[in-house]
């Protein structure tokens, strides 16, 4: 999936939590994609009503956060991680686990990824990686 639609995206996260209750074979992507919904109680209603998850909306003016955006960058932080990409991505990463718990780790990276990803659409350039991996790396005392 490179450049899957809105509804892929949705179908993809809800199909991988119904394998993962239905104790179903997750393949690739599916088995982090399951792991990432099971921390994330509060998005399990919705994924288990693929339905509803096809038709809501989520915009800037409700306040909440797009769940699959949230889960979505979740899986990219996963794969950067796991090729170390930027580099310098993961000990910084690793540094933040010093002091916390993984998954509050990881959306401090969620956190530095969308602010890297919202000025790159602001300024209308490409995503500026080092100033990322700064971002994260001061977040984990390394600067």
């Amino acid at each position: 999936m490179f450049n899957p639609s809105r509804d892929q995206v949705r179908d993809f996260f809800c199909s991988a939590w119904t394998k993962h209750l239905d104790r179903m074979p997750l393949v690739g992507a599916e088995v982090t994609a399951a792991d990432i919904a099971a921390r994330h109680p509060e998005y399990h209603t919705l994924l288990s009503n693929p339905e509803m998850a096809r038709n809501q909306e989520w915009t800037p003016d409700s306040g909440q956060m797009n769940p699959f955006l949230h889960l979505s960058l979740h899986l990219a932080i996963h794969e950067q991680l796991s090729i170390d990409q930027p580099p310098g991505i993961r000990v910084a990463f690793e540094r933040l686990r010093t002091r916390m718990d993984t998954h509050d780790a990881e959306h401090v990276l969620l956190e530095c990824l969308g602010e890297t990803i919202w000025r790159a659409q602001r300024e209308g350039s490409q995503m500026d990686a080092l100033a990322y991996v700064d971002a994260i790396q001061r977040k984990a005392g390394m600067r």
